[in-house]
């Protein structure tokens, strides 16, 4: 499996990982626990089996002339599937378009994810995984009170084979500085 992601400014992240240290401090499922190294919050936009020939430049210009994107944080929400615990991520006209445009260069693609093509497609930062059963209420008012802010300002590759990290572009500078 490849992913494409989008990275989190410095502020962004440190809220996204305060909310998870709030969460496991409470007892409540949480990323906090996840020690790989590759673990930090994010945002992807798509996931295949495999890239295409000569997809990976054509992403990482596609992201380099897309970044920074402002980001603005929705209500914690339980998704469908294996029910993670997240953050939803307002669907900016910028943010969609990237989104497209990734799934553009990755047309064809083997073993497309569905959960993240468009039209199926959620955008959002997790908070903690499996959280079926957890207590929502809980969560919300622990993780959710205090929303971050912030932008994606970098984009990377997820190899979920080698469980390694590419980095597609360098963090790039905060929107206005």
């Amino acid at each position: 499996m490849r992913t494409v992601e989008l990275l989190c400014s410095p502020e962004l992240d440190a809220g996204v990982r305060a909310a998870w240290s709030r969460l496991a401090a409470a007892g409540l499922p949480s990323l906090a626990g996840n020690t790989h190294p590759t673990n930090r919050p994010h945002l992807t936009l798509a996931s295949v089996d495999e890239f295409p020939p000569g997809a990976e430049q054509r992403l990482a210009d596609l992201c380099a002339a897309a970044l920074p994107l402002p980001v603005r944080l929705g209500r914690l929400e339980v998704l469908d599937g294996s029910a993670p615990l997240v953050w939803l991520v307002h669907p900016t006209p910028q943010l969609v378009a990237l989104h497209g445009a990734v799934w553009d260069v990755l047309a064809g693609a083997p073993g497309p994810h569905p959960w993240h093509l468009p039209g199926r497609w959620v955008p959002h930062l997790s908070l903690a995984l499996r959280f079926r059963g957890a207590d929502r209420r809980r969560a919300r008012a622990v993780a959710g009170a205090q929303r971050p802010g912030g932008a994606f300002v970098a984009a990377r590759s997820y190899d979920g084979g080698t469980r390694t990290v590419r980095e597609l572009t360098a963090a790039c500078p905060r929107p206005g500085g």
